[in-house]
């Protein structure tokens, strides 16, 4: 006892002590029983005496990464599996929250690890029923078992591989999902009088786990608005036609409050969603339809709920799915269309004027409306769809949403709105084009009616400079833009089928003279538009002093502005005062430096200082930023490691004639964006690195003695610094082998380079990498390096670099394998 009072002390520190020495000692001492399968009855003794719950949290976690992380024998999992079932039927009730949660997690964990195994495990919703049958508390775990399952096959596991997850996941789906569904069905049947109880809410969370379910693979993300239809099996049918279904949802969001009542709209909503195919006939699904209008009707008519915010988020969802599955024809002619619309139109327009509380909500809603007016062309029969009375109201409301939120936010941060932000802009006017088209012609009129004195106040404010830095300007601005923005969106979308092109032609005509008028006045971004070279429209002879006149004008553009911000003094808001300017300022310099139609050379040859002096003021606006600003801001994140890519592929001894702090601190930047979620950027800094190593292989590797002072200095600098490139080596090596990694064609590229400027830096990291892996494991493992380089010769030739590719996709997949 003594030895396991000392134990239970450890776990106490483990878990709570606020001394982080304290913890890893603790956390070191008891590492034995999650790593050593000989301590797993160790784990089973915890359980049986242990008297406080960290020391069971200890014993439960322990199993857990025993089970997923080494092979244990068929007995012992069976064994594991009965013993769990007992426990919690005798301790369960009497056991901390987060303890009966690890435990059902390790439980659903062997479970799902075993399923193909032995048919005992596939008994695990027949054992899970004798807990639904006995006390409340027995209730509950019965509950959380068949939720913590669900979740359990539906997500991947690190111990095992997607080929394995996914046959275990369709087992699943096709002997068990349908009766968990059903029990929980009749569980909410059962507890439809205890509102408000724990009891409800696993209940319901099991039906929305069931519907939510992926059931054919695809791993959609369910929280979007584009996973379409729901491929319900077809076993699923009699459950899913039954009107009861339905209703036992529409019941439970009349009856409960939040966070229930959203939950039980959460199923609503995969409920609409279900495959068109599925009904056994188009009369059993038009009465399905029939039930979902009316359920909506009712909640639109009474409010009831929508007082909450994430009620009023989830019911927006739920009338946005009604168009995926079902076509116009055959929502127009549902009895009680007429007043389903009004209300839908009614709840539209509320909600655009409630654009601070419902703007996330309301977008949904405006995609109903665009799918609806789309579909209209192909609309049969003589019903009336009162499509034409609705729409020109909801765009007239969402432009003056618009405006009013400019007027309300004027004493906000304007630069937090959607014009600073494109994809949150682009998402806003995604469905605006359909909407205006639909009624082009009063659609148009209102905005040109709108447009003309906002435009007229503008061009006459801009001649007085008292109103320079006045409030009134700012609002005018604001409002000019989301104008621009709209017809832009107009003009960029093609026009509806079945309606007249010229008209539109007309139309679209008078709508670009209002933009086009503004040409006069305004000059913000020309230089950064004026230096990209889309689709190679910058072209110029070879004689042509264009381009080098064109460089020297960014040149001077760069050093007047960036020698005056460096020395800016830090203020409350940064990124509006400097960080936002100086990414600005990246892209243009960046964008002239790829633009392909400066032959740079000249500069040099001719004693020009255009391009050094640039480089040597950007290199003083990126030193004197703290990297962890330059990665927290996302726009010059996105700049800076743009402007280094750039950097490195054409300008590469620049970088290696700097000092060695300042090309550490350069290299050392690239590993930091190496780690980050972005693709692109790490795409940047695979690239950068790779043009780095490629120039060190070819110079210095393969080569004699290094004699260009490029080649010296970058020889120094690395003896200088040994562990650049090791760490860069080591870090890519950690992504591809430990990471989900979607870019491996990008990594491969510096990983070669680097591989091949010193074996005995791929040797060490070899020896690293296998020493942290489970000793068993070892010698499969050496085996994945050594078919890594099978077949690869000591050169950057595309041919081996391809090669290398192949082998590291091999690699990474048996590496990652059991």
């Amino acid at each position: 006892m003594e030895s396991l009072a000392q134990l239970e002390a450890l776990c106490e520190r483990l878990y709570n002590s606020q001394d982080s020495a304290e913890r890893a000692h603790a956390e070191n001492t008891l590492k034995c029983f999650s790593t050593n399968a000989d301590y797993i009855s160790q784990c089973q003794y915890i359980l049986d005496n242990a008297s406080t719950p960290y020391a069971l949290m200890l014993a439960s976690s322990s199993l857990l990464k025993q089970v997923t992380e080494q092979r244990l024998p068929l007995q012992l999992r069976l064994d594991i599996r009965n013993y769990l079932t007992n426990y919690l039927a005798t301790r369960g009730p009497d056991l901390e929250p987060f303890v009966i949660g690890s435990l059902i997690q390790l439980f659903c964990r062997v479970i799902k690890f075993g399923w193909l195994d032995d048919d005992s495990f596939r008994e695990v919703v027949k054992e899970s029923m004798n807990f639904l049958n006995q006390s409340t508390f027995h209730f509950a775990i019965g509950l959380k078992i068949l939720n913590q399952l669900i979740s359990e096959m539906n997500q991947p596991n690190p111990g095992l591989s997607s080929t394995h997850h996914r046959r275990v996941a369709c087992s699943f789906r096709d002997q068990s999902l349908l009766q968990i569904f059903r029990i929980s069905l009749t569980s909410l049947c059962q507890l439809k009088n205890d509102v408000g109880s724990k009891l409800q809410q696993l209940a319901l969370s099991l039906s929305l786990k069931c519907l939510s379910f992926d059931f054919v693979g695809t791993s959609f993300d369910e929280s979007s608005d584009d996973f379409g239809s729901i491929q319900i099996p077809s076993s699923w049918k009699p459950v899913i036609e039954d009107p009861a279904t339905l209703q036992t949802f529409f019941d439970y969001y009349a009856i409960t409050k939040p966070p229930l009542s959203k939950e039980a709209l959460e199923c609503l909503v995969r409920l609409v969603s279900v495959r068109r195919s599925l009904f056994t006939n188009d009369s059993t699904r038009l009465k399905y339809l029939a039930h979902l209008m009316t359920g909506t009707k009712e909640i639109m008519e009474t409010g009831k709920g929508l007082a909450d915010h994430d009620n009023y988020h989830e019911f927006c969802r739920l009338l946005g799915r009604f168009k995926v599955n079902y076509q116009l024809s055959e929502i127009v002619n549902m009895e009680g269309y007429s007043s389903w619309i009004s209300l839908v139109t009614e709840f539209t327009l509320k909600s655009l004027q409630s654009w601070q509380w419902a703007s996330s909500g309301v977008y949904y809603l405006l995609g109903l409306w665009s799918r609806l007016v789309t579909s209209v062309p192909y609309l049969k029969g003589n019903s009336p769809n009162l499509l034409n009375e609705f729409v020109p109201k909801i765009i007239e409301h969402f432009i003056s949403s618009k405006f009013d939120s400019i007027q309300a936010g004027l004493s906000d941060d304007l630069s937090g709105d959607p014009l600073d932000n494109v994809e949150l802009l682009q998402d806003q006017l995604e469905c605006i084009p359909y909407l205006c088209r639909f009624q082009y012609e009063s659609c148009s009129t209102f905005i040109m009616q709108i447009t003309d004195p906002i435009l007229q106040m503008y061009m006459e404010a801009v001649n007085l400079p008292a109103l320079a830095d006045n409030s009134e300007l700012v609002i005018i601005e604001a409002k000019l833009a989301w104008v621009v923005h709209i017809i832009a969106a107009i003009l960029k979308t093609r026009q509806l089928v079945g309606l007249s092109a010229d008209s539109h032609e007309i139309q679209d005509a008078e709508l670009s003279a209002r933009v086009l008028r503004l040409i006069n006045v305004i000059d913000s971004g020309l230089h950064s538009q004026f230096v990209l070279n889309k689709s190679q429209r910058l072209t110029f002879d070879s004689s042509s002093p264009n381009g080098i006149l064109l460089f020297r004008e960014v040149s001077k553009l760069t050093v007047a502005y960036g020698s005056r911000i460096v020395s800016l003094a830090n203020c409350a808001d940064l990124y509006t005062f400097k960080y936002k300017g100086i990414w600005i300022l990246l892209s243009v310099l960046s964008r002239a430096l790829a633009g392909n139609y400066v032959n740079f050379g000249v500069f040099e040859l001719y004693g020009d200082r255009a391009l050094s002096d640039a480089l040597d003021t950007v290199l003083k606006l990126l030193i004197s930023i703290p990297l962890v600003d330059i990665l927290a801001y996302r726009k010059l994140t996105a700049a800076y490691f743009a402007f280094l890519e750039v950097l490195l592929n054409c300008h590469i001894t620049f970088v290696l004639n700097l000092d060695t702090s300042t090309f550490r601190h350069i290299v050392g930047s690239l590993e930091s964006g190496l780690r980050g979620v972005d693709t692109n950027i790490l795409s940047q800094c695979a690239s950068a690195v790779d043009n780095l190593a490629t120039f060190y292989f070819n110079n210095i590797t393969v080569g004699e003695s290094p004699t260009t002072p490029a080649a010296l200095n970058l020889a120094r600098h690395v003896a200088d610094c040994p562990g650049v490139f090791p760490e860069i080596l080591k870090t890519l090596f950690e992504i591809v082998l430990f990471e989900d990694c979607g870019n491996q064609w990008s990594f491969s590229r510096p990983m070669l380079s680097l591989i091949l400027i010193s074996e005995e830096m791929f040797t060490n990291l070899r020896a690293q990498i296998l020493a942290s892996q489970p000793v068993d494991q070892q010698p499969r493992l050496s085996l994945c390096f050594d078919q890594l380089m099978a077949d690869i010769t000591r050169s950057l030739e595309t041919k081996n670099r391809d090669k290398f590719t192949q082998n590291l996709t091999k690699f990474r997949n048996d590496f990652r394998s059991r």
